[in-house]
């Protein structure tokens, strides 16, 4: 299980709780910016975003990369930087810009002949990142396709593939049995797939699955409800039980190692003193 991250504190919480690999999402990402997720996150912004989250966790971090930022030199290019910038696994899919959620009407894909291309300039480029295709052919041209579609982009070299969008467990299984390739499950909220458990998706044949923007959701609304009660009653007093206390916020971010750090440095610096 990988659960979507945006930023260094979501990424320790989510360490916190105790999963073994995390997922930068771009959904999550691009709405923390005040975006929507069309693709009009930069790859600087992506790197930044990786590198602050890489600075305080040593986690495996699978980076939604989008479309790669363009086409298959922009796809090398994506996979350098971001590797550089801490990146476990890279995200490419095969949805034409602008792009869309995966859960959306209206989307479209290159063809196959264009993601190869994208897989192959990825591969060329990462030195041990895994690359993730995805493909979103299930929603523009049948499960058939979108089939067809991961085992070459499997066959292409891809580490793992990622159909996007099935409709059902059904579907899901007869992915799972078709494809010959180790894949990963999206379980995202209020989209077009039934909610299933990550036992569920083990028992099909499933190796990773990620809970994108389920984090960022339960955060929004949280806050949402807080500036709420504080415009309509001008205080937080009775809204306490709701918070996280200011221990447990510095715990998660090791606010008291600082303090040890400092008094270590402090000391160290006085024996040199006196040395």
């Amino acid at each position: 299980m990988a659960p979507g991250v945006w930023d260094p504190f979501s990424a320790l919480l989510a360490e916190r709780a105790g999963f073994r690999a995390l997922y930068l999402s771009g959904a999550a990402l691009t709405s923390s910016m005040g975006l929507p997720d069309l693709g009009l996150i930069t790859l600087d912004e992506v790197a930044e975003a990786l590198r602050r989250i890489r600075r305080v966790t040593d986690l495996p971090i699978i980076v939604d990369a989008d479309t790669g930022f363009g086409e298959a030199l922009n796809v090398y290019r994506a996979v350098q930087v971001l590797e550089e910038a801490g990146a476990s696994a890279v995200q490419i899919e095969d949805q034409r810009m602008p792009k869309r959620c995966g859960h959306l009407e209206g989307k479209d894909i290159v063809s196959r002949d264009e993601m190869v291309e994208k897989i192959v300039a990825a591969l060329k480029s990462r030195r041990k990142a895994l690359i993730v295709a995805r493909t979103d052919a299930r929603g523009v041209m049948g499960l058939e396709e979108a089939v067809e579609r991961a085992n070459l982009y499997g066959k292409a070299g891809a580490d793992i593939i990622f159909p996007e969008a099935l409709l059902s467990r059904e579907e899901f299984a007869e992915a799972a049995k078709r494809i010959k390739y180790p894949l990963l499950a999206n379980m995202t909220e209020f989209g077009k797939t039934p909610y299933i458990s990550a036992d569920e998706f083990r028992d099909m044949g499933y190796r990773i699955v990620i809970f994108p923007v389920t984090a960022f959701r339960a955060a929004a609304r949280a806050a949402a409800e807080a500036y709420a009660h504080i415009m309509k009653r001008g205080t937080q007093g009775d809204l306490l039980d709701k918070l996280m206390t200011r221990n447990d916020q510095y715990e998660v971010i090791r606010y008291h190692g600082y303090e040890e750090l400092d008094a270590e440095i402090a000391r160290e610096a006085a024996r040199r003193i006196e040395l």
